[in-house]
């Protein structure tokens, strides 16, 4: 991404995110983007709502991006739109946008027979490419990546600098895949032996990546046991993910660092799944569901909804206090339904006059 964004006057800038001007000088000129706090006399910057709205009367930003109630508040000038998140994200890429790689490949890069190259695709220093793999039109290969014998990229695909894709690996349209990810490494199969030990199960599927797929940094997804693990259009995974073979997530999906997809697990389309998530292998996820933190997902989810597993933080010796009684839940319940039996055996019978 660029360092450097050219001024931009605000009526071309409302004009770009859909936006409806409240201004003084349409004219005014924005050279950049910055937070609400910190953001100086010629940055733009965004507020929705909730904490963020104490700003309103001390931010020294050119102009905000606000929500209509928040406008009709705010004596400065403003851009006015329903969703200014996705406003302001739109901004971001109208001063930043991609950087821009010619067409080449570099001479360090080593490839295999048979390998074949789109027009206007980069490859950068060091990139090995195997036998028999296709990259299509304006793809861009960051230096130092390892791409297998047999895979497929896509159209103006991205893998940044240091990415692994094993044999067979697909990658769709658009997609971008951050540094230290790795697709297509074997998945965790082993068969116990009467010994003790463990016989390796060789892993013979692939990955397949829809278009419009984002990999977060040093996440992982492993290549099917049998079959496919395959990863929907439009899916978001952050950064430390791991999703084991055979998964399958769909499109749309958004799943935020650091959660763990145990193998065969079938997650529905449009599902946000936030950090530190534990899914549970060959369980099913509806469509629409979201799952909150650090939650642990043991059985499927049948319908759309708002789950959340685990408990939230508290001070230590509390914490320890609930823990003893955690255990003794068992032996409460039992003696609470026996009590109740007694209570009711005590009372004598009522009968209505």
């Amino acid at each position: 991404m660029s360092t450097v964004a050219l001024a931009k006057t605000l009526e071309s800038i409302a004009t770009y995110c859909g936006a409806e001007l409240k201004a003084t000088d349409p004219n005014k000129l924005i050279s950049g983007v910055a937070a609400v706090d910190l953001a100086q006399a010629h940055e733009l910057s965004y507020i929705r709502g909730g904490q963020y709205r104490q700003f309103l009367t001390s931010t020294k930003a050119g102009a905000l991006i606000l929500p209509p109630d928040l406008a009709a508040e705010y004596s400065g000038d403003c851009l006015i739109h329903k969703d200014p998140y996705l406003a302001y994200a739109q901004v971001v890429t109208l001063f930043y946008p991609p950087k821009a790689f010619p067409s080449a490949i570099h001479p360090t890069a080593v490839m295999g027979e048979h390998v074949s190259i789109a027009d206007g695709v980069h490859i950068g220093a060091y990139v090995v490419i195997g036998a028999g793999t296709e990259i299509a039109a304006n793809a861009i290969i960051g230096a130092h990546t390892v791409i297998g014998a047999g895979c497929r990229i896509g159209a103006d695909t991205l893998l940044h600098p240091h990415v692994t894709l094993a044999d067979d690996t697909e990658v769709g349209e658009r997609c971008i895949i951050h540094s230290g990810a790795v697709l297509g490494a074997d998945g965790f199969g082993f068969a116990p032996q009467r010994d003790g030990t463990w016989y390796k199960i060789p892993q013979v599927g692939k990955v397949v990546l829809g278009n419009d797929v984002e990999i977060g940094a040093n996440t992982t997804i492993d290549r099917a046991a049998l079959g496919v693990t395959r990863i929907g259009d439009g899916v978001k995974l952050d950064n430390l993910i791991q999703v084991g073979h055979n998964t399958e997530i769909g499109a749309h999906t958004a799943v935020a660092a650091c959660t763990a997809i145990a193998g065969s697990a079938k997650i529905g389309r449009f599902c946000r799944i936030a950090g530190m998530c534990a899914i549970g292998g060959h369980l099913e996820i509806a469509d629409h569901v979201i799952i909150t933190a650090t939650s642990m997902v043991t059985h499927s989810i049948r319908h759309a909804g708002v789950y959340s597993a685990g408990t939230t933080i508290q001070e230590n010796s509390q914490w320890r206090k609930n823990a003893v009684r955690f255990h003794q839940l068992d032996k409460m319940a039992r003696r609470l339904a026996e009590l109740e039996k007694q209570m009711a055996a005590l009372q004598p019978d009522h009968k209505e006059l």
